[in-house]
């Protein structure tokens, strides 16, 4: 196996492009899992580790730049407040330990069902800036995954960043685990509303061969919900919860089946518009920060 450290992002398209088989590698929390158990031999690995401009994050007009190598941590920790799904599913994945070495662009990589980061991304509409020799491309995130631990990326392409709005109102994210902390997500839900434009996002993650959106979930909120007090009726909140539950195609397998998954789903997309109300209503509550 090669093993390739380039010390620039130019040097890494570089040897990229050279050799298209390379497995990128960051933080490693999935690559080397996978090869500890043999999982998988690449014939070269891509160390990104040493690369500092994949590893900060900058706010353009109205949109986090989040580097492909910013870890989890600090997503949590300089982040919440302007990508609040996001944080809230940082707080989830592994331990204290992983959540300093795993990144979004290493959960992008990996193209996983269950990536705890994907549903976030797809509730607030993310984009993944991919880039090779040949150019930059913007991926919106709703066409980045493309079957099971698959993607849209080219095999010269790196991820060098991932553009997500920041909050235009209250944000959740729940998952279903055996346990609290250091498990796989069962099921996953992210919910989003955009007070602005009036508009609801939502992602699922583990219970499809791809992270999915429910539109038609979507569409049903966007319209039944009282904006000025975030609140709906029972009934509507149940049928918001069936209809996520409806958009999802789930297996069973050894982490559940099926038809618990659809369960859980319907019970996580109630109980997340419930505590979006209860934040929204902190938020119009709060004072206006000075500029």
């Amino acid at each position: 196996m090669e093993f390739f450290a380039p010390t620039s992002w130019a040097e890494a398209l570089e040897t990229k492009a050279a050799r298209p088989d390379a497995v990128p590698i960051a933080g490693g929390t999935d690559v080397m899992v996978e090869l500890n158990f043999d999982l998988r031999r690449p014939s070269a690995l891509l160390d990104l580790g040493r690369i500092r401009e994949l590893k900060e994050w900058d706010v353009v007009g109205g949109t986090v730049h989040l580097g492909a190598a910013v870890p989890y941590a600090r997503i949590i920790s300089d982040l919440a407040d302007r990508l609040p799904a996001l944080a809230m599913a940082a707080r989830t994945v592994g331990s204290p330990q992983i959540r300093n070495r795993a990144t979004v662009g290493g959960n992008l990589g990996t193209a996983s069902p269950a990536g705890d980061a994907h549903p976030a991304l797809l509730a607030t509409g993310a984009v993944v800036e991919a880039e090779s020799f040949r150019g930059v491309r913007h991926i919106p995130i709703g066409g980045f995954f493309t079957g099971v631990k698959r993607s849209a990326l080219a095999s010269d392409e790196l991820i060098r960043a991932v553009l997500i709005p920041t909050a235009a109102g209250p944000q959740q994210f729940a998952k279903v685990g055996s346990r609290n902390a250091m498990v796989i997500a069962v099921c996953s839900f992210a919910l989003a509303l955009d007070l602005d434009r009036r508009t609801v996002g939502t992602g699922i993650g583990s219970a499809g061969p791809t992270p999915l959106a429910a539109r038609a979930a979507e569409r049903f909120l966007a319209g039944a919900l009282d904006w000025t007090n975030l609140t709906v009726p029972v009934s509507a909140a149940r049928r918001f919860g069936e209809l996520v539950a409806d958009a999802a195609s789930p297996i069973d397998d050894v982490r559940g089946t099926a038809a618990y998954r659809r369960h859980a789903l319907a019970v996580l997309a109630t109980r997340a518009l419930r505590w979006i109300r209860t934040t929204g209503a902190a938020d119009r509550d709060r004072e206006p920060v000075p500029a």
